[in-house]
């Protein structure tokens, strides 16, 4: 089984790569349009490459004082030596597929505004693509990265099961801590760049979304590539790995043998064939509306939902045997539940629902009355999916034998993590697609092509925020399971550790240090929020100094005669994140230690407990919150309410831009938190049982 499952992770994630790449070159040969429209992505790909130059320094210098922190660790015992290059390649592939993502769609937002020209459905198929570029990269090297450290661990240095899954999980600390830069620093830079454009742009000034004369409108298209391309690629890699081998490590713990490691693994790279077939699907009509638009992204990632959900039943009668044949429920029930928390993301943010709209109509009445009803549906929103994964996480626990064994109950939970990211590579196109199509848009505008070829833009960019919301549910969905996973993956760890059993003997809330901790980890969102939140607001004030600054210090700028210095903008927008995106990655990493030092193990415990139920909440919220305020700002551009213009329509920016920094930057962070938090506990568990004093 240990070579059969080492060729076939390998052959997958070479699989995954090879149909990347394969779509990638499809997508270069599309015609970039104009020798304006060249320009216009010239200036995009130029800002975003330079900004991620500048963010991994900051990274790498970041990773090189924990390598050096893990290495002492190592030379003093408190961990094998292989974890600090575990750390530093889950790094190193979580930045990589951000950047390959990243990189294709500055190559495709062109060739989509230029597809637009001669149809809907070819612009749909060159964003779709880019998307897909971004989700197989995302998918490929994650089961590449553990493909790599199964073989080198096994066959090389020749570990035991149980030594190889204590190592590998701890790469996942690399791949969450470059995920939390990349979401944070991204997103500082997008929502400040876009607050910026919409306040003075579109509320003051009374132009256009994407006018060329605004200053902030290159800095905005760079943005959505930074945060929601790369920042995204980054957050959900870690996301799909971490799964993946917290599984690995509750099977060997609860079944002892490799089997139970190569479950998760296999589910895993199945998902990537069933992802691709998905994939040619996806496909529309000419004047489809919004229901259709959604409906053909809906049929690739309910196809492969459905054939890895078929595939998944033999797989585990041939890995486990008849007599654990139940598991597969534990699977199904994660591959449901991440359906059905996308369908709910959708009925709340979707214009096509009632929430969105009732929302809209809101503005009617003013400025605070959509505020106040914008936090209204994205509190409301939490219900379903804490019902969802309430039910998906007793379903998972029981059906794999938890009444018996609880070992086997939380390998069950954390298998069904896997099964809800198990078609991530479609299911992320279907997300990554959306700033293609965001930037897309933009370049049409700026170009100055026919109305006809905006409005295709523009019904795919609404499309993107709505699979982006859904995409942002799933991915807060698939964290609630997988901080569970790593947090029974902390249990057993200190377990393992000579004295440590004696420290979490009493893990009930009558345990002060157990009440403490879920006190300190609850509180950790809306700390990590305030900060994120404030360096939005920070990076935001800046940018609309600028670009009132230019308004009236370049001559002609409103009249069309002169350039705006777009360059400056972005500049801005580069200094501010990366200054800003350090301390909530410090504060993720350290407060782990202090917690365990101050607390010991069962403090710890309560600290995962309390960031993850709020966390999970908190998320939920702020993304739904976020998505509903932007489409409903769609909706009465579409010509509700006054349309364009109307003091409807500026009330709804107002909405749309308190909901910016919600949806791209806060919330989608604290689903990386959740999980970081864990990942460092479980790397200093040894550290901790030590020297702690409870």
């Amino acid at each position: 089984m240990d070579k059969f499952l080492a060729l076939v992770s390998s052959l997958s994630a070479v699989f995954a790569l090879i149909f990347a790449a394969f779509t990638a070159k499809k997508i270069i040969k599309f015609p970039e349009g104009t020798e304006k429209m060249k320009k216009i992505a010239a200036s995009i790909r130029s800002g975003a490459n330079a900004y991620l130059k500048r963010q991994y320094k900051i990274v790498v210098i970041f990773f090189a004082v924990i390598f050096v922190v893990l290495g002492v660790m190592a030379f003093l015992g408190l961990l094998t030596p292989y974890v600090p290059f575990a750390f530093i390649t889950g790094g190193f592939f979580s930045a990589l597929s951000g950047f390959i993502g990243m990189k294709i769609a500055t190559l495709a937002n062109s060739r989509t505004a230029n597809a637009c020209i001669n149809g809907l459905n070819k612009g749909l198929r060159v964003a779709f693509s880019a998307g897909s570029v971004m989700g197989f990269t995302v998918v490929g090297l994650g089961l590449l990265d553990i493909s790599i450290w199964f073989i080198l661990l096994k066959f090389v240095f020749k570990l035991s099961e149980v030594e190889i899954t204590s190592a590998m999980i701890t790469f996942g600390m690399g791949a969450s801590s470059m995920a939390l830069f990349a979401r944070v620093g991204g997103g500082i830079f997008t929502k400040a760049a876009d607050v910026g454009a919409d306040l003075v742009g579109k509320v003051e000034a009374g132009i256009p979304e994407d006018d060329p004369r605004n200053p902030a409108v290159i800095a905005d298209n760079v943005g959505d590539n930074v945060g929601d391309v790369a920042g995204m690629g980054a957050d959900l890699y870690e996301s799909y790995v971490g799964s993946v081998i917290s599984s690995c490590a509750l099977g060997v713990a609860a079944l002892k043998n490799i089997n139970a490691m190569a479950l998760p693994i296999l589910i895993a790279a199945v998902g990537i064939i069933c992802s691709v077939f998905g994939t040619f699907l996806v496909k529309t009509k000419e004047g489809a509306t919004q229901k259709q638009l959604l409906g053909s992204l809906s049929r690739g990632t309910n196809f492969s939902a459905i054939l890895i959900a078929v595939l998944s039943l033999p797989l585990v009668y041939y890995v486990l045997g008849v007599s654990n044949w139940k598991i597969y429920f534990a699977i199904l029930s994660g591959l449901v539940s991440g359906v059905l928390i996308g369908q709910a993301t959708e009925y709340f943010t979707s214009e096509s629902y009632k929430p969105t709209r009732n929302l809209a109509a809101t503005s009617e009445t003013g400025t605070a009355t959509i505020i106040i009803g914008g936090l209204s549906v994205g509190m409301l929103s939490t219900l379903i999916p804490v019902v969802i994964i309430a039910v998906c996480v007793l379903v998972a626990y029981f059906v794999s034998g938890g009444a018996q064994s609880a070992s086997m109950g939380l390998y069950g939970i954390s298998l069904a993590a896997v099964g809800m990211l198990s078609t991530l590579g479609i299911t992320l196109a279907t997300d990554a697609y959306g700033p293609v199509a965001d930037n897309a848009g933009g370049i049409a505008e700026m170009a100055g092509l026919d109305k006809s070829v905006r409005e295709r833009t523009d019904a795919l960019d609404s499309l993107g925020n709505t699979t982006a919301a859904t995409g942002k549910g799933f991915a807060i969905g698939s964290a609630a399971l997988t901080a569970l996973a790593l947090m029974a993956s902390y249990i057993e760890k200190i377990n393992s550790i000579e004295g440590g059993a004696a420290k979490i003997s009493n893990l009930g809330i009558n345990n002060p240090t157990v009440l403490v901790g879920l006190f300190v980890g609850a509180c950790l969102p809306f700390v990590f929020s305030a900060l994120t939140m404030n360096s939005v607001g920070r990076a935001a004030q800046s940018v609309v100094k600028e670009v009132r600054r230019q308004f009236k210090e370049i001559t002609g700028l409103m009249d069309g005669k002169a350039e705006a210095d777009y360059a400056s903008c972005v500049d801005l927008c580069t200094k501010s994140s990366l200054k800003e995106m350090v301390l909530p990655t410090i504060i993720a990493v350290v407060v782990p230690v202090v917690v365990g030092l101050a607390l010991g193990p069962a403090g710890v415990v309560g600290m995962l407990a309390g960031a993850t139920i709020s966390g999970f909440l908190m998320a939920v919220f702020m993304s739904n919150s976020g998505g509903a305020w932007d489409n409903a700002k769609k909706y009465i551009e579409s010509g509700v309410h006054g349309g364009k213009g109307s003091s409807c329509h500026k009330s709804a920016v107002v909405g749309d831009t308190v909901g910016d920094p919600f949806k791209d930057t806060s919330g989608p962070a604290i689903n990386i938190l959740i999980k970081l938090l864990s990942m460092v506990s479980i790397v200093f568990a040894a550290l901790i049982v030590k020297a702690s004093i409870f």
